[in-house]
């Protein structure tokens, strides 16, 4: 881990960035690139060129990624469509293409259509409906193809998304910069939105910004050391701590030196998932202007039944307001051992 550049001399000839300091991303392209790392979601703020468009791998990754109504309404509209879709083929063979429909009470032919499609995709049965012609039955024999097929690949993704293992952490809308110790701390608050038990939770948290070498400005990636790393039940919430003291790269800091170092706090969090007991991870960052001064996370503690803790997970991200100047003026902690 890097020394941050301060204004003493010999804390500056200390700050040689490390080489292993760049997560992977690879020290020319920490060099190049000038937006955000990572988004709030966790994504990366990245795109790959020369693959095409993949749009069958980005589909099955967003499936698998949005909530369960939009899932079941991806899953009903594909079906609407498919089904639309060959209602319309019947329809344009004219009306002595499905016979015996008059038993449906349905005036529409259109409606006719679009029931025996479904009989016909579903594989569920017409009743007494039937294709007549050639090119209506090659219609049924193309339809009984596909709809198995589409339904299968629908059932597995619904199957996916059931058994795959993840972990879903709340994370606070900003860090804050507030009291610690006598000092000052980065906190950031956690919770688990999961009814399932996370275990052996563990955080990490890298800050990304420009810094001056010899005159040379430059963009380095330090770890930033945690009052703890690591919880072995994650029952109610986490505040991430990372204490500001002399030895850290945030010494000294105000907001408009965090401004002009185009600072990004990049989180990320893994834990064991005790329902497949798999290790899950998630991420997410904070750029400089996500962090709040002068505040301090307010209470997230709820009355709960007798002998039982509880919080408000509604209160995640609450703060109280501190007096003007209470974080944004560095504490002389951060100043102790200096010269």
């Amino acid at each position: 881990m890097t020394t941050p550049q301060t204004d003493s001399s010999s804390n500056a000839a200390a700050a040689v960035p490390n080489e292993r300091d760049d997560l992977g991303f690879g020290r020319v392209v920490v060099q190049s690139v000038r937006g955000r790392f990572l988004n709030r979601d966790g994504s990366a703020n990245s795109k790959k060129y020369g693959l095409g468009a993949q749009r069958t791998a980005h589909f099955y990754l967003a499936a698998l990624n949005v909530s369960w109504p939009a899932f079941i309404g991806w899953m009903l509209g594909i079906l609407l469509l498919v089904n639309g879709f060959f209602a319309v083929a019947y329809t344009a063979l004219g009306p002595d293409a499905l016979r015996n429909t008059n038993q449906m009470g349905l005036a529409d032919p259109f409606l006719r259509a679009f029931t025996f499609s479904v009989g016909v995709f579903t594989t569920t049965g017409t009743g007494a409906m039937y294709a007549f012609g050639s090119t209506a039955n090659w219609l049924v024999n193309i339809e009984s193809f596909v709809g198995p097929i589409l339904l299968v690949a629908a059932f597995g993704i619904m199957i996916a998304r059931l058994t795959r293992p993840r972990m879903r952490i709340g994370f606070s809308d900003s860090a804050v910069i507030a009291p610690y110790e006598g000092g000052r701390g980065l906190m950031i608050r956690i919770v688990n939105l999961q009814p399932s038990e996370l275990s052996d939770v563990r955080a990490r948290i890298n800050l990304a910004w420009f810094e001056d070498f010899g005159g040379v400005r430059e963009r380095n990636i330090h770890e930033l050391e945690l009052e703890r790393d690591s919880v072995e039940l994650f029952t109610l919430h986490w505040t991430i701590v990372h204490p500001i003291t002399a030895t850290s790269p945030l010494a000294g800091i105000t907001p408009e030196k965090l401004a002009a170092a185009q600072a990004e706090f990049l989180v990320f969090v893994d834990g064991l998932e005790e329902t497949f007991h798999t290790r899950v991870t998630t991420r997410t960052s904070y750029l400089w202007d996500e962090v709040s001064w002068d505040v301090k996370f307010a209470s997230i503690f709820a009355n709960g039944p007798d002998g039982m803790m509880a919080i408000d997970v509604e209160r995640l991200s609450r703060t109280e307001r501190l007096d003007d100047g209470a974080t944004r003026t560095p504490a002389p902690v951060e100043h102790a051992g200096k010269r």
